[in-house]
């Protein structure tokens, strides 16, 4: 991973040279000369001017020496401030990473930095420990960095050091403020920091960030694969009871993200299991029409020949719901796919208040959904609360993306 944001030192380098090698009076005159001007003695300045004269140069060998000098002749802390600068640049363009990070602590310790800088700075501080596996050291630095100069990048690299301390709920938060960052910027989150994020907050147990991150990659990312992704997830994060888990099924139907026979069979099971034999008979046809059931396996002719027997039986009571306005009037006419009957039935129920309305809430948007009646659908499901509200917000991010 890209790690540490650049550092600008070119304006802070620049304005320091031009103050070093004038007089203060001259120094006053030249356009950086809103910086208040060095208090130097005539043997700091002039051991400073040998080190820039070396620099401008780019002779190096003289340019260690002048470094000595200079540290050597350094009493104030101008002086030594200006040293680290020119000792940073040095370590730079001769690429000495011990001189580097000495003057890296030099320039933290003076404490005349900009928020940015200094949190550049603490960032090549986290990449100097972690090369020398100082991970404690590398930790507090790039923690520093962060609060200075927040970036995705300097997030994910301390997300890594945390996941390599095993310190995972410290590192799915890091990924979480990674994609803030990363939005906040105005650019697409890649697909994969979802991803390694969910995964991480799955095998840690941290199941409302999983739920939510899952949320969040299917919004940015829905494709028919990340769909069925994202429905495990919220089955093996929610564990979602029976009456759910049929709700999720319905939402990976409708996303179209079942993905084989066994994804058919196990909705068709949950929904037979469910006293819905209009879905499961419908599911299983849709399986068959998509040459993703094959009808000459025996559990297959199984399953169609009791849900078709089942449906026929269910159907005959369809009038009589209509107008009972209970939960399983409206579950029935749902399955059956009369779903402006379903909605009212759902209602009536509501204003019945003998059923939970957090179940009821979410039926009624997924009839209105199904009904093309979207602003009401989108109303029902945000209703809805507890245990349900997970479903609820992902059954709202397909609404969305229907247009």
């Amino acid at each position: 991973m890209s790690s540490v944001p650049r550092l600008k030192f070119s304006l802070i380098l620049g304005a320091g040279a031009a103050l070093l090698c004038a007089p203060a009076a001259q120094a006053q005159q030249r356009p950086v000369s809103s910086a208040p001007s060095p208090h130097l003695s005539k043997p700091e300045r002039g051991a400073l001017a040998a080190l820039q004269g070396a620099l401008a140069s780019r002779d190096y060998a003289a340019a260690a020496g002048a470094l000595s000098a200079a540290q050597g002749a350094a009493r104030s802390d101008d002086a030594r401030y200006y040293t680290a600068l020119l000792q940073f640049q040095l370590a730079r363009e001769t690429g000495n990473a011990a001189l580097q990070a000495s003057a890296v602590e030099a320039l933290i310790a003076s404490g005349r930095l900009p928020q940015t800088d200094l949190g550049a700075l603490y960032g090549l501080q986290g990449t100097t420990a972690l090369s020398t596996r100082d991970r404690a050291r590398a930790d507090a630095a790039y923690t520093r960095a962060l609060e200075l100069a927040p970036s995705p990048e300097l997030a994910l690299t301390l997300a890594q050091l945390k996941m390599d301390g095993r310190k995972n709920a410290d590192a799915v938060a890091l990924i979480d403020r990674a994609i803030a960052l990363q939005k906040a910027r105005g650019q697409p989150v890649p697909e994969s920091w979802y991803r390694r994020g969910v995964d991480l907050a799955l095998s840690t147990s941290l199941a409302p960030q999983a739920l939510r991150l899952s949320r969040d990659w299917v919004a940015a990312y829905p494709s028919p694969e990340n769909w069925r992704d994202v429905i495990l997830v919220y089955r093996d994060a929610a564990k979602p009871d029976p009456a759910s888990l049929v709700d999720a099924l319905r939402l990976q139907r409708l996303a179209k993200s079942l993905g084989g026979e066994r994804d058919y069979l196990d909705a068709a099971q949950n929904f037979t299991a469910a006293g819905l034999p209009g879905e499961s008979r419908s599911v299983l046809d849709e399986g068959v029409s998509t040459k993703m059931v094959d009808t000459g396996k025996a559990a297959f002719k199984a399953a169609i020949v009791a849900a078709t027997r089942n449906a026929v039986a269910a159907r005959t009571r369809l009038p009589g719901l209509r107008a009972a306005g209970t939960l399983e009037a409206g579950d029935q006419l749902l399955s059956f796919g009369d779903y402006a009957a379903a909605a009212d039935a759902y209602r009536a129920a509501l204003q019945k208040g003998m059923a939970d309305a957090n179940i009821v809430n979410t039926h009624l948007g997924i009839a209105l959904a199904l009904a093309g009646r979207r602003p009401e659908a989108d109303a029902a499901f945000g209703a809805v609360g507890g245990a349900r509200a997970d479903l609820a917000a992902l059954w709202r991010v397909w609404l969305a993306q229907r247009g």
